[in-house]
C-alpha cells in the first residue's frame, strides 16, 4: 500500500497553453512523454463501493494494464491523502490478494462477482518533475480530455501536484506560484466522484455548512483551523456551482462561507496572530465584495415584492417595479458569474488553505482550555450584542436593528461551531431562539433596504413613486407590529440563563 499526497487544482481548458508556457512548467524535465490514459471505474449495481467511499479502476496506458484500489480521502483546501494499491491488471480478471489492509481485501472480494463497468474517463496527461530546493520533489501532472458515460460526456481539466518527496506545504508553494498569472482553482473533488454524478445523472447541488467536529482535548489553533477548512470547503463547492449554474442559492451559500469564515477569525482571534488576522479580515471581505447584489435583489423579490404580486393587488405601477427588479436581478445574476469567472478567488483559496496549513500554537495557546475559551467568547459576543440592543432600544432606527441582527448572527454562528462542546439540548434551543429573531431583523432590513431602492428606481416618475408607496404600505402594518415586538422577544435570550454557563 502506498499514500498518495497530492493538490488538484482545476482550470478551463483555454488556460492550457498559458500553464504550459509557465516556467515553472516550461523549464522543468518531462517524465517520459505525454500519454493517453484510459480508465474503466467499476462497482456493484448498487453502487455500493461508492457508498463505502472505495474506488476500483482499471487504467490503460499504451500497452500496459494496471488495477487500482483507492480508499476514502479527506481532502482540505484541494489537499489530499488517501489510501491506494496498483498492480498489473492480468488477463481482465481482477486481483485483490496483494491489498494488506484484511477489511479492504475481504470487502473487495465479496464485491468481486457482481463488479461492473459505470462510467469512464478519457484524457491525455503530461506529467514533468519540479524540483524547487533541496529535500523536495513534485510531480506535476496536467490531464485534459472527458468523463464519459456512454454517449454523456464531461470536460475533464486539471493539473495535479503530487509529492513524491519533502513537506505537503511545498505543493502549496508551487500552486501559489503559478496561480499568481494562471486561473487555478483547488478542487476537492474526486474524478470518480464527478463520474458517479454524471452517471447518475445528479447536478452539483448548493452546499451548506455542515455540523462542527470540534472536541474539547483541541487547542483554540487547532479548532479554529478544523472551522476554516471546512469553511473553505463550503467556499470551494458553492463558487464552482455558482460557475456552472444559474441557481442563486449557490452564490448565497458561497457567502454564508465567507461570512462564517469572517465571524470564525473575529471568535479565536484572541488565540491567532495579529498579522493572520489582519490580512484575513481584509482577504476575505474582498472576496464577499461585489457578491451580494444579485442575492439582495432575489431576496427582495421573494419577501418584498413577491408577496405583493401574488395578492393579487399590484397596480400597473407595481408591476413595472417588479418587473424592473427581475430584469436588474438578472444582469447583476451576470455580473456575479462574471466576477467569478474573473475573479482570483482560486488564489485567495489556495493561500487560506497554505496559512492554516502553516498555521501554529504558542505555547500559552496550546495549554488554553478550549471549553474555557469556548465559554469567555460567547459571553463577550452576548455583551456586544446586549450593548446593540440598547442601542437599538433608543429609537428602533432601521440601521441600529441591522447592527443588532449582525451581532445576534455573529453569536449564532458561534455557538454553532462551539456546539460539540456545550449542553446540546439547551444550546440548541437557545440557537432556534436566536434563529427566530434575527430572522425577523432580517425581513425588517430586507423592506427598509428594498423601500430605498425602490424609492431610488422610481426618482420623479410619479407613477413609478406611487407604485414604491404601494409596496411599503402594503408592508407597513407587519413592519410596525414586528419592529414593537422584536425587541422584548430579544430579552431573555440576552438577560435570561446562557446554556454555556457552568
Amino acid at each position: 500500500m502506498s499514500h498518495e499526497i497530492e493538490l488538484k487544482l482545476t482550470l478551463p481548458q483555454k488556460a492550457l497553453p498559458a500553464l504550459r508556457r509557465h516556467p515553472l512548467i516550461a523549464d522543468a524535465p518531462r517524465d517520459g512523454r505525454s500519454v493517453t490514459l484510459e480508465n474503466t471505474y467499476f462497482d456493484t449495481p448498487e453502487l455500493e463501493l461508492r457508498e463505502r467511499r472505495m474506488a476500483v479502476r482499471t487504467r490503460k496506458a499504451g500497452t500496459r494494464w494496471l488495477q487500482t484500489v483507492k480508499c476514502a480521502a479527506e481532502s482540505i483546501g484541494g489537499l489530499s491523502s488517501r489510501p491506494e494499491w496498483e498492480q498489473p491488471y492480468v488477463g481482465g480478471v481482477f486481483d485483490f490478494s496483494a491489498i494488506d489492509n484484511a477489511d479492504v481485501r475481504n470487502r473487495l472480494e465479496d464485491y468481486h462477482p457482481r463488479l461492473v463497468p459505470v462510467f469512464s474517463t478519457r484524457f491525455k496527461r503530461e506529467t514533468c518533475i519540479l524540483t524547487p530546493r533541496d529535500g523536495v520533489k513534485v510531480l506535476a501532472m496536467i490531464d485534459n480530455g472527458a468523463i464519459e458515460v456512454g454517449e454523456h460526456s464531461r470536460p475533464l481539466c486539471e493539473l495535479e501536484l503530487e509529492l513524491v518527496e519533502g513537506d505537503p506545504q511545498a505543493l502549496y508553494a508551487i500552486a501559489l506560484e503559478l496561480a499568481e498569472s494562471l486561473p487555478l482553482t483547488p478542487e476537492n473533488v474526486s474524478k470518480a466522484e464527478r463520474g458517479y454524478r454524471l452517471f447518475s445523472n445528479h447536478a452539483l447541488r448548493p452546499a451548506k455548512a455542515r455540523p462542527s467536529r470540534l472536541a474539547a482535548e483541541q487547542s483554540p489553533v487547532d479548532a479554529f483551523r478544523i472551522i476554516a477548512f471546512d469553511c473553505l470547503a463550503l467556499w470551494q463547492t458553492n463558487e464552482s456551482g455558482a460557475r456552472e449554474s444559474d441557481d442563486p442559492e449557490f452564490i448565497h451559500q458561497l457567502r454564508v462561507a465567507l461570512r462564517r469564515l469572517r465571524s470564525a477569525l473575529r471568535l479565536f482571534g484572541p488565540a491567532l496572530p495579529q498579522a493572520f488576522v489582519e490580512r484575513w479580515s481584509q482577504g476575505l471581505k474582498d472576496a464577499a465584495d461585489g457578491l451580494g447584489a444579485a442575492r439582495d435583489l432575489d431576496v427582495m423579490l421573494a419577501e418584498v415584492l413577491g408577496p405583493v404580486a401574488e395578492s393579487g393587488l399590484a397596480d400597473e405601477a407595481t408591476q413595472r417595479l417588479i418587473a424592473m427588479a427581475v430584469d436588474r436581478r438578472d444582469r447583476e445574476k451576470a455580473a456575479a458569474r462574471e466576477q467569478l469567472l474573473a475573479a482570483s478567488h482560486g488564489r485567495q483559496m489556495l493561500a487560506l488553505a497554505a496559512d492554516l496549513m502553516a498555521l501554529q500554537s504558542d505555547s500559552l495557546v496550546k495549554s488554553a482550555n478550549l471549553t474555557t475559551f469556548a465559554r469567555l467568547q460567547l459571553t463577550q459576543l452576548r455583551k456586544r450584542a446586549r450593548k446593540r440592543y440598547a442601542a437599538a432600544a433608543t429609537d428602533l432606527h432601521a440601521d441600529k436593528l441591522h447592527e443588532l441582527r449582525v451581532s445576534l448572527k455573529r453569536l449564532r454562528y458561534a455557538i454553532e461551531f462551539l456546539l460539540p462542546l456545550l449542553p446540546e439540548k439547551a444550546t440548541v434551543r437557545f440557537a432556534n431562539d436566536l434563529a427566530e429573531a434575527q430572522e425577523i431583523l432580517g425581513y425588517l432590513n430586507d423592506e427598509t433596504v428594498a423601500r430605498n431602492r425602490l424609492k431610488g428606481w422610481a426618482g420623479k416618475d410619479p407613477e413609478l413613486r406611487s407604485g414604491a408607496a404601494f409596496v411599503a404600505g402594503w408592508h407597513a402594518p407587519r413592519i410596525a407590529r414586528l419592529r414593537k415586538s422584536v425587541l422584548p422577544s430579544l430579552e431573555d435570550i440576552l438577560w435570561g440563563k446562557a446554556p454555556w454557563r457552568r
